[in-house]
């Protein structure tokens, strides 16, 4: 089969422009993820070492207090952000997708939370939840003394104001997905729920949620890989304290690369992590494809 030279032309620049994307793929991600392997098997410090000691580095990581209590955090963090956040952004979407007047206001407000850098507004978080100059001094002032909210400097209770600052930044951009998948559903199909007189929470429990399904899976995706790489609201509001009540796992591989010079536990972590990620994902995604070919061959 001959190709015309314009053909051969038009195919030469679409593969020219998914090289730089490739080699991206290839030399930034894939790379990377392969050396941070390698490295995890070593006794390297503050630089590469091709001294190899098997998985000695995995069984100190484990071993090490911090680094459990860093994903004990992790898991609790992870449960409430994701179901918070999924739970307060389909009301907002139900409640937008009312037709309310000022839709497109209400849309930026809840959004706009996204669309900042939590290093700044983390900054904010903590002075609002500072017992000395924050919410409970304001209260105290306005009469009542006996008030108390001191959680960002209890060790029980500081990984809960995390929680409560992140949702406050995420829960928009659920909103903004769920809200799309919303607005896909057919209007005769609450017309129809409507004549037989099915509860409005039946609807959208048995018949809405389903069929907004991919929209859903993709939050929970976009949720969980926030939830892993968390670091920014930890250090921009607690600096992983009080002490290392607040500590999580990419602070952890953070302070080991970078301030105690142990990049082969850094890299173990960082494997542990990404390996985390891609046994909870895996599945997801193996499901969602799964379903598009269903869908495609009927």
């Amino acid at each position: 089969m001959k190709i015309h030279p314009r053909q051969f032309l038009r195919l030469a620049v679409s593969w020219a422009a998914l090289l730089p994307m490739a080699v991206t793929v290839i030399v930034a991600y894939l790379g990377t993820v392969l050396w941070s392997l390698r490295i995890s098997f070593t006794n390297s410090r503050t630089f590469p070492s091709d001294e190899w000691i098997g998985f000695a580095q995995y069984v100190r990581l484990f071993n090490n207090d911090r680094w459990m209590l860093s994903l004990q955090n992790l898991a609790l963090y992870g449960v409430l952000f994701i179901a918070a956040c999924m739970l307060i952004g389909f009301l907002l979407a139900v409640f937008i997708d009312q037709k309310v007047m000022g839709e497109g206001l209400f849309r930026t407000v809840f959004l706009y939370p996204y669309a900042m850098s939590f290093v700044a507004t983390g900054l904010v978080w903590q002075w609002m939840l500072n017992p000395g100059n924050g919410l409970q001094q304001a209260v105290r002032q306005m009469g009542y003394e006996d008030f108390t909210f001191d959680w960002i400097i209890d060790q029980d209770m500081v990984i809960y104001t995390i929680v409560i600052a992140t949702v406050w930044q995420a829960s928009g951009l659920v909103m903004a997905m769920l809200l799309a998948g919303l607005r896909g559903i057919d209007e005769e199909i609450w017309k129809a729920t409507r004549l037989d007189g099915i509860p409005t929470w039946r609807v959208y429990v048995s018949i809405v949620l389903p069929m907004i399904g991919p929209s859903v899976a993709t939050v929970f995706v976009l949720l969980l890989t926030a939830v892993v790489k968390v670091f920014d609201s930890v250090v921009s509001m607690t600096q992983g304290g009080p002490g290392t009540a607040s500590e999580v796992p990419a602070k952890f591989i953070m302070d080991h690369l970078f301030g105690r010079a142990n990049i082969a536990l850094a890299s173990a972590g960082s494997i542990v992590l990404l390996f985390t990620v891609a046994a909870l994902v895996a599945p997801i995604l193996y499901a969602r494809s799964r379903a598009a070919r269903k869908v495609a061959s009927k």
